[in-house]
């Protein structure tokens, strides 16, 4: 580790920093390298892209300080970031460096360490940092060539079909039937152009330390343009899914628990970014299940071949036949 690179780069690129400075590396961030870097007056994050090779559209470290720093003068909560460094020879690898945001982050959806207000009052602030992000104008931001426009809810069937014939392992008849099921019976609306945050989740947030209230959205990786409808429909997937499948609410949404049901939910967002709650929702959800196996699907290939980095990897990448059969059952009924 170049520090001492590092430092020099610090003190002519983010305004205010002095040294000396600490650097540590911080759990979580398994895809992109984060580190903390403490000074004696300020606190900032270091988020790297991997070092050695990697897929040429993975690991966007570039992309998250761009829409990042497109977005701090909107509702959208986010940390503010200083400065992008694309030049290797400081720390091996592109990065940039954003402000450490003091905050809890919450991995157990059901909250079960909160009251019921508490948890009322979370999924409020949640529903509402979603809403924003939801209602941005993209070309109002300098964010209009962040991502193709149009056709998102094709391209991410045709892409995660492909995805998912590359890593099968065994035979999951519901992906089959999935796979040929869903091109006939795509949304036929001509779909809005927003900015996606593609995985948001309760633990991609950053909560105050004491109040039930989203201080920042972060892990903007998978950030792109696309259809509001079925970036939202990827975070309300947790009501349809079990706690043990992939940190689901399905079954912990009882009255009293202050978890709103997902018709509440939907019906806030749908408030809050000025429409209805489109009819064929569900088939958005059906979508976002059938990614998710994919995404299962390609876990349970590395673990077949030894590559995978977790070592629950078998045992994850078996939930795709679940994930995909939620899917299929939904589509099914419709």
């Amino acid at each position: 580790m170049a520090e001492a690179e590092l430092k020099i780069w610090m003190e002519e690129h983010v305004d205010g920093f002095q040294g000396p400075m600490r650097l540590h590396r911080l759990a979580g961030g398994q895809s992109n390298p984060t580190w903390r870097v403490d000074t004696p007056n300020q606190s900032y994050v270091l988020r790297q892209k991997p070092l050695g090779p990697v897929l040429p559209s993975a690991h966007a470290v570039d992309r998250e300080f761009r829409v990042m720093q497109a977005l701090a003068g909107t509702d959208v909560p986010v940390p503010k970031v200083w400065a992008l460094c694309e030049d290797p020879a400081v720390m091996g690898s592109m990065f940039f460096v954003m402000e450490f945001i003091e905050g809890r982050v919450f991995y157990d959806p059901r909250l079960p360490d909160q009251t019921p207000e508490n948890r009322a009052a979370l999924f409020d602030s949640m529903n509402q940092a979603f809403s924003a992000i939801s209602t941005v104008d993209p070309m109002a931001v300098g964010l209009g060539d962040y991502g193709r426009h149009g056709g998102y809810v094709a391209r991410t069937v045709n892409r995660w079909s492909k995805q998912y014939r590359a890593s099968e392992t065994r035979s999951i008849p519901a992906m089959d039937a999935l796979i040929d099921w869903l091109p006939q019976n795509l949304p036929q609306r001509e779909e809005e152009v927003r900015i996606v945050h593609g995985d948001f989740r309760m633990d991609n947030l950053l909560i105050h330390p004491t109040e039930p209230k989203v201080l920042a959205v972060i892990d903007w990786e998978l950030g792109t343009l696309g259809c509001p409808i079925s970036d939202f429909a990827y975070h309300m997937m947790t009501w349809r899914v079990s706690p043990d499948l992939f940190r689901g609410l399905a079954g912990a949404v009882t009255p009293g628990s202050g978890i709103p049901t997902e018709e509440a939910y939907i019906a806030d967002w749908c408030r809050r970014t000025g429409r209805d709650k489109p009819a064929d929702f569900d088939l958005y959800l059906i979508v976002n299940l059938f990614r998710m196996a994919a995404i299962l699907q390609g876990i349970a290939k590395r673990a077949e071949e030894g590559t995978a980095s977790d070592p629950d990897a078998h045992e994850v990448g078996a939930r795709a036949v679940p994930m995909a059969q939620i899917a299929w059952d939904m589509a099914r009924r419709l």
